[in-house]
Formats: structure tokens, C-alpha cells, sequence
């Protein structure tokens, strides 16, 4: 489970590095845990450290049924360290810290896994953050008009372009998120969404001119 904020890089290592389903959530825990449950085994995590793992009655059920199988044994104790109840960052670190020595591998081992492309985020104070609405795991715009369009034109101008606008759910301000195969393209696209922001949603100020 992922939401928008997760690097593309690490959803192309998911999806076509490892073959794995990765569903896609609005932002905030609530959505991600509900959605986790859907599967046996459901994994989300946020920057900022909430996650955790789920394992389904499906999944549980096969471990019993193995018994003292090597693979079983290691799900006996992923249940003991994870808290499925609800993500919290000191258990993922010490699981994390668990499966690094159950793998053998080191820090420098696990970042090499995939390589993420250069990403920015961005803020516009607007008159009123309710004109922007989202769709699609706040994904895309559906108003105001236009603004969707200007996003999409702006994203096919960079190789690897990404970009969504979300409205804060405490500030009006308009969040920006962009990413690009350089730094200096996901540079240029962020300025190029923050613009479009400012023209059609009642950007405040000036329109921004550097990051």
C-alpha cells in the first residue's frame, strides 16, 4: 500500500522488480491500514513512520498449518514484533533491524535495492484551498477546470515526470508534489504545477518564481 507521496522508484521496484500488487490510497494511516486489509499480507508505510505489516487470517492460518518450517517459524516471530494494531515507528525499526540480520544484508545493501528519482515538494497559499478537488487517490484534479490539463502538459515536458496537486486538510494552501529523471527537471516541472496553481486556483502573491 502506497500513497502518492511514495517515490516512483520505489513503485517500479515493487511492481516490476518484484511483481508485487501495490495499491494506491489517499494520503493518511486510516486509508492505508483499511486498504492493507484486503490482503493476506498487507504492508504500507509513510515517511513519516507510520506503518506496519498485516498478516490476513489466510496467511496466519498457513504458518500454523507448516508448523516448524523454516518460513513458518519466521512468520511466528514477524507476529510477535510487528504491531498490527496500528504502525508505530519503533517497532519498524527493530523489525526492520530483524530481517537485516535474518537476511544478512547491511544498511548500504538494503538502499541499493532501487535508486529514487529526484522528487520536491512544494506550498501556495490560495484564497480558498476548497476550489481544488482530487480523484483517483487525490492523484488528479477534477476542479478547478483546466488545471488537470496544465499538470498532464507540464509532466510530458520531463523524462520519468510526476506530479500531483492536493489540497492541505488544515491550511489553505495547495500542496505540490513533483518528481523527474534529474534534479533540475523535477526543479522545472515543480515551478511549472505551482505556476498553473497560481493561475487557476487564486494563487495569493506573486506567482512563484524560484523554489
Amino acid at each position: 500500500m502506497q500513497t502518492a507521496y511514495a517515490n516512483g522508484g520505489s513503485t517500479a521496484y515493487l511492481r516490476e522488480g518484484l511483481g508485487l500488487p501495490v495499491a494506491l490510497t489517499p494520503t493518511g494511516v486510516k486509508h492505508l491500514h483499511r486498504a492493507a486489509q484486503a490482503f493476506d499480507v498487507g504492508v504500507y508505510w509513510e515517511a513519516n513512520g507510520h506503518g506496519t505489516v498485516l498478516l490476513g487470517p489466510a496467511a496466519q492460518a498457513a504458518a500454523e498449518r507448516a508448523g516448524r518450517a523454516p518460513w513458518a517459524r519466521d512468520v511466528s516471530a514477524l507476529l510477535r514484533m510487528v504491531n498490527q494494531a496500528v504502525g508505530d515507528a519503533l517497532s519498524g525499526v527493530l523489525l526492520a533491524e530483524c530481517l537485516l540480520r535474518r537476511l544478512g544484508w547491511t544498511f548500504a545493501d538494503w538502499a541499493a535495492l532501487y535508486a529514487e528519482l529526484p522528487s520536491r515538494q512544494a506550498v501556495l497559499r490560495v484564497r480558498d484551498r476548497g476550489v481544488i478537488a482530487t480523484a483517483d487517490a487525490e492523484t488528479r484534479c477534477v476542479a478547478p477546470e483546466g488545471l488537470q490539463a496544465a499538470v498532464d502538459a507540464a509532466v510530458a515536458r520531463h523524462a520519468c515526470g510526476r506530479a500531483f496537486v492536493r489540497p492541505s486538510g488544515t491550511e489553505d494552501v495547495v500542496r505540490v508534489y513533483a518528481e523527474a529523471a534529474t534534479r533540475e527537471a523535477c526543479d522545472a516541472l515543480t515551478l511549472e504545477v505551482l505556476r498553473a496553481v497560481h493561475r487557476l486556483a487564486g494563487g495569493l502573491g506573486d506567482a512563484p518564481e524560484g523554489l
